[in-house]
């Protein structure tokens, strides 16, 4: 039959991504949750992000912080600024130095004791600050963050940006990089009143700290997410790339003409797709090894029937070399002329029982009237004249309800070759009926005859290719033995069924019923 839908040959732009198809599942798959994987990763850039705006709060603050210093200074008289001075550097666990306008330091928190600013020597840290320094590094490299300036002592004040800003009466901060990588701020603003400046400089560890305790937490994550990640990829892997592979296998085995010895894997433990894909495989290898096994028997089959009319056609022409009785010779030119005709008929059939299958699926089907064709083949072959006095019947009550989609020589075939095959078994005078009925969705025609019957355990042999069960009283060779199983192959072809049985009325005769469906039901 003919399909109902068009298959294109290539779906390469059927939502197919070109660059993907030549990459591998298995790296797809990877590569996917690499990506996922990626996105988590973003988040150190997210932490980055949050180190600059912890950085920007205690700059401002650190800014506030010498502006209240600078106040506060400003009230306090010439004894107090000293245990001022170390008081504000105990609490703001930093170093406090005061500059005069003109560059000289004139008090300093470390001068008097207070030794609270003290930076770490990274040579003398241990190897777990080494590795998170490392990772910093690392890390800061990754996601582009901005490198501070590297902190160095100044004896002048005029050389910090921060003081020479601050004596123009604006407070100003900036953030420096110390030798272990930890913040350093330093803020200055001018003392109201004076012409000095305070200038007070912080290590932030606790900023470099948070992070990193942070990233070490993102970090378990991303490894624990990664190591799950692959474990899902290959496990994924596993269970498609792995099940796919083999059944690419056994189809490349398969195409190399190993159809026999290749199983394809079922695999009836899985009920997705790829098990459905598996078990459509192998139900296709099976037919496929069904077509071959067919085509070889037919081949067989065609060099078997073709021998015997070509042995006694080569034994009738040696014979009529040697043969000088012209009575003899007249029967010898009979049996060249009835095997000529043989192999002319069976070639005929042979050829259309090859090519029907492909010629029906090309085929477009149209609305054909089984009941009108039916009266038709029934008054032509009565007009030419029935053999024996062999009487047919049609018994038909259906009216517009025998239409049925098909292509009409096909059918025309079928119904030729049953009332062929129901005249050639009947008796003297027999009766050969026809009858068609409406089973709901489908049509069923029956042809029955009065001849002898068909053994029970024949009747599914006599619709295979060159079996044939012929009454003894016709002459040999001639029915190719095809055309019930050329009925067959048109019959299924229209989404129909035939079947051979024996009559209801419990006479003697045989019983062909032809289920074909109603063009209203599909």
């Amino acid at each position: 039959m003919a399909p109902d839908t068009d298959s294109p040959r290539s779906d390469s732009n059927d939502l197919a991504l070109r660059w993907s198809g030549r990459v591998s599942l298995t790296r797809r798959i990877l590569a996917v949750n690499i990506f996922a994987l990626l996105l988590l990763a973003g988040g150190f850039f997210y932490l980055d992000s949050y180190r600059a705006r912890i950085l920007d709060s205690r700059t401002q603050q650190a800014m506030r912080e010498a502006r209240l210093i600078a106040e506060g200074l400003s009230v306090a008289g010439p004894d107090q600024q000293e245990p001022l001075i170390r008081q504000l550097a105990r609490d703001t666990g930093g170093r406090l130095r005061i500059y005069a306008a003109d560059g000289p330091l004139l008090l300093d928190s470390r001068a008097l004791g207070e030794r609270n600013f003290v930076l770490r020597d990274p040579d003398k840290d241990g190897t777990g600050q080494w590795v998170a320094r490392f990772l910093d590094a690392g890390i800061d490299t990754v996601v582009g963050a901005k490198r501070p300036p590297l902190y160095r002592e100044k004896a002048d004040g005029r050389t910090w940006t921060d003081v020479r800003i601050a004596l123009t009466g604006y407070p100003s901060a900036t953030v420096w990089r110390a030798p272990d990588r930890t913040p350093v701020i330093t803020a200055a603003a001018r003392i109201p009143g004076r012409p000095a400046a305070v200038m007070t400089t912080v290590n932030a560890r606790d900023i470099t700290q948070t992070v990193r305790v942070e990233r070490f937490r993102l970090s378990v994550v991303l490894l624990v997410v990664t190591l799950v990640s692959i474990f899902l990829s290959l496990f994924l892997a596993r269970t498609i790339v792995r099940p796919l592979r083999r059944l690419a296998r056994a189809a490349v085995r398969v195409r190399l003409g190993r159809a026999r010895e290749v199983v394809v894997p079922r695999l009836p433990e899985r009920a997705d797709e790829i098990g459905m894909l598996a078990r459509a495989l192998s139900d296709m290898s099976l037919a496929l090894r069904d077509r071959i096994d067919a085509t070889e028997a037919f081949a067989a089959d065609v060099t078997h029937e073709l021998k015997n009319p070509l042995a006694s056609l080569r034994s009738a022409v040696d014979g009529l070399g040697s043969v000088r009785d012209p009575a003899l010779q007249e029967r010898l030119l009979a049996i060249v002329r009835d095997d000529v005709h043989r192999l002319d008929r069976l070639i005929s059939d042979i050829s259309d029982a090859s090519r029907i299958d492909a010629q029906l699926s090309r085929a477009n089907f149209e609305p054909v009237d089984a009941a009108a064709m039916l009266c038709g083949l029934l008054a032509q072959r009565e007009h030419r004249g029935v053999e024996r006095g062999i009487r047919l019947r049609f018994d038909e009550d259906i009216g517009s309800a025998a239409v049925i989609l098909g292509e009409g020589t096909r059918l025309e075939r079928v119904f030729e070759n049953l009332i062929d095959n129901a005249v050639s078994f009947s008796p003297d005078d027999g009766l050969v009926s026809i009858a068609a009925q409406d089973m709901a969705d489908r049509l069923e025609l029956r042809f029955e005859d009065e001849g002898p019957g068909v053994p029970e355990e024949e009747r599914d042999a006599i619709f295979r290719r060159f079996h044939s069960v012929r009454p003894s009283s016709e002459g040999f060779g001639q029915h190719s033995g095809l055309g019930l199983a050329i009925a067959r192959t048109i019959v299924e072809a229209h989404g129909g069924t035939i079947r051979v049985e024996s009559r209801e009325d419990r006479l003697s005769g045989a019983r062909f019923v032809v289920q074909l469906p109603l063009a209203s039901a599909r």
